[in-house]
């Protein structure tokens, strides 16, 4: 027994020991995130020219973006001082800003990166400026939610992963009322910039609110800034050289590309498997197109090549059903078909199916409240045009329900929970079995989504956004509003930028009425991008081509790669990313 009993304490004092070593690891301390801490990330040489880190000043650039009428209308303060000129970096600023209160937000989804936004951001602003972060969101700034943001902060956050910091919502600030209170808030808490990271959605909010605080916030008569920050992980928040890419996008899809390229090499182990890999990608595909390029799968499906060659669903179905037939004949019965989340929006006849069901359900919102989702449905059938009346009445029910859903603040139809992947695999299980009844077919379906929205940053991201925190706090010290940060040149060292955010508003229906938004930026049939993948797929739909990129690399080989997509449609030289000339040396 004493023998026993020593064993015992033994083993105690060793799982305690363990325990202390397992403990240390919690709240966000693992091994991995203790060492992303102290990863240094390369800044743009504009913010190191007088040898030390500094903001900067801004200057017109040359190109002018042109708003329409009805755009310039409404922003008339926005438009006049920015003139619609997107701005260039300048010289290292000389007079120092002190005093001023600025106070951060993160809006819509999360992205990988956003953290280092604010650790940017509070950098430039330096010891002289306060930053305040603004909890839960849009909607944390209605409430004043804040909290002063510390040096020990940026420690914590630098370099993870997540929103977790301030937390995030959807709300969209656009009502009168909505706009008095944050002007309230504004003279409470003495705020003199606002930041917003987000979307296109939430910069759309950021334009707006950059017009209605242009003045008379303050006692002084003087306004509030707002500046904001591009993120998204769909890529679809882009404007040719002068916005490469949105934050987030690189770690997302190279997620999602270790996640497919597993996948791809499972096919050829177990050689039985079709597997349908739904990716995140509300709108464009983006993130598809990208993930394609890092891991050559057997089919990839474009939505913007689907709307503009009118591609059917029964086309669609073909098309997959005539592939697997074919390789099934050269002994490769097995494979990977990616699907774009937001493909059904983009099918013909569907696309004005959603419009119009949009709209009827904007139109008799109050009579569909009171009804369960068969009534709901039965409603629809009768308000919809006939064609697509009885397009919804043919779809499988839980395909119905789904379109049905509640659309989100901003009018989006939930497309993230439309199982498109199952549909398309059923049809095509349907149609193998038409075709070719020897042909023996095994599917598997997947969503790939939130799993890439908080993952830790690529060193591409954690760069990336690092700078525009810098870029974003410069512009607020240099005096403007009304822009959203960027660089341009990511090959070759990076520039910052400023974009003029209500020069890039247009007219879109949304909720069956006309909304000034940011139009989002789709996969472009003739862009490089494009064209490479269009000239590679028939080859990887025929033979065995795939590549798995791996895990995210933060040190290695692939470790200052940027998105593919990007490289190709910027005509970059090459696939590695330059912020400083420093890093050139490395």
């Amino acid at each position: 027994m004493n023998k026993l009993t020593d064993s015992l304490h033994v083993e105690n004092a060793v799982n305690a020991t363990l325990g202390d070593s397992l403990k240390r690891m919690e709240n966000g301390h693992s091994l991995f995130e203790t060492a992303i801490r102290a990863m240094d990330v390369p800044v743009c040489d504009a913010f190191t020219q007088s040898g030390s880190l500094a903001p900067i000043t801004f200057r017109a650039g040359t190109r002018v973006l042109e708003p329409s009428g009805e755009i310039a209308d409404s922003f008339p303060n926005s438009i006049a001082a920015s003139r619609n000129s997107i701005l260039a970096a300048g010289d290292t600023m000389t007079a120092q800003v002190s005093g001023k209160r600025v106070a951060v937000l993160f809006s819509g989804g999360p992205a990988a990166g956003g953290h280092n936004v604010v650790a940017g951001l509070k950098q430039i602003l330096g010891p002289e400026n306060t930053l305040l972060g603004i909890k839960a969101g849009p909607k944390g700034l209605l409430k004043g939610n804040m909290f002063e943001i510390t040096g020990v902060h940026i420690l914590q956050i630098r370099n993870t992963g997540g929103f977790h910091f301030m937390g995030t919502d959807r709300t969209k600030i656009e009502k009168p009322e909505d706009i008095d209170k944050v002007r309230t808030v504004c003279r409470e808490h003495a705020i003199d910039a606002i930041v917003i990271i987000g979307g296109d959605d939430s910069n759309t909010n950021a334009a707006l609110l950059a017009e209605k605080l242009f003045s008379d916030v303050k006692e002084d008569g003087s306004g509030v800034q707002v500046i904001g920050v591009p993120k998204t992980i769909d890529g679809d928040l882009q404007l040719g050289d002068e916005l490469p890419i949105s934050f987030g996008f690189d770690t997302a899809t190279k997620i999602y590309a270790e996640k497919v390229g597993n996948l791809l090499r499972d096919t050829g182990s177990s050689l039985k498997y079709w597997h349908f890999v739904r990716l995140m990608g509300r709108s464009a595909s983006h993130v598809t197109l990208e993930v394609a390029l890092q891991t050559h799968p057997t089919i990839a499906l474009i939505s913007e090549e689907v709307r503009e060659c009118d591609i059917t669903l029964s086309e669609i179905v073909d098309s997959i059903a005539g592939t697997i037939i074919e390789r099934a004949k050269k002994g490769l019965n097995y494979g990977v078909v990616l699907v774009p989340e937001g493909l059904i929006e983009f099918i013909p006849g569907f696309t004005t199916m959603i419009d119009d069901l949009n709209d009827k359900m904007a139109q008799f919102k109050d009579e569909l409240s009171g009804m369960n989702i068969r009534e709901q449905l039965l409603l629809m059938y009768s308000k919809l045009t006939q064609s697509h009346g009885e397009l919804l009445e043919s779809l499988p029910d839980p395909i119905k329900y789904k379109l049905m859903a509640d659309r989100d603040e901003h009018g989006n139809l939930p497309v993230s929970q439309i199982e498109t992947e199952t549909m398309l695999s059923s049809a095509v299980k349907a149609r193998i079995s038409e075709l070719d009844e020897n042909v023996k077919f095994e599917s598997l379906n997947h969503f790939f989504g939130y799993e890439a929205r908080c993952g830790a940053s690529t060193v591409f991201d954690s760069s990336y956004t690092y700078n525009l925190g810098a870029t974003a706090g410069s512009l607020i010290l240099d005096g403007r509003t009304g822009y959203m940060a960027s660089l341009s040149d990511l090959d070759k060292g990076a520039r910052p930028l400023g974009i003029p955010i209500a020069s890039l508003l247009d007219i879109e229906i949304r909720k069956g009425k006309p909304a000034q938004v940011i139009e989002k930026a789709l996969v472009k049939l003739d862009s490089p991008a494009f064209i490479y993948f269009e000239s590679r797929r028939k080859l990887w739909a025929e033979s065995d081509l795939s590549s798995s990129p791996g895990p995210v690399q933060l040190w290695g080989p692939t470790s200052r790669q940027l998105p593919k997509t990007v490289a190709l449609n910027r005509q970059y030289s090459s696939l590695d990313f330059r912020f400083s000339t420093a890093q050139e040396r490395e």
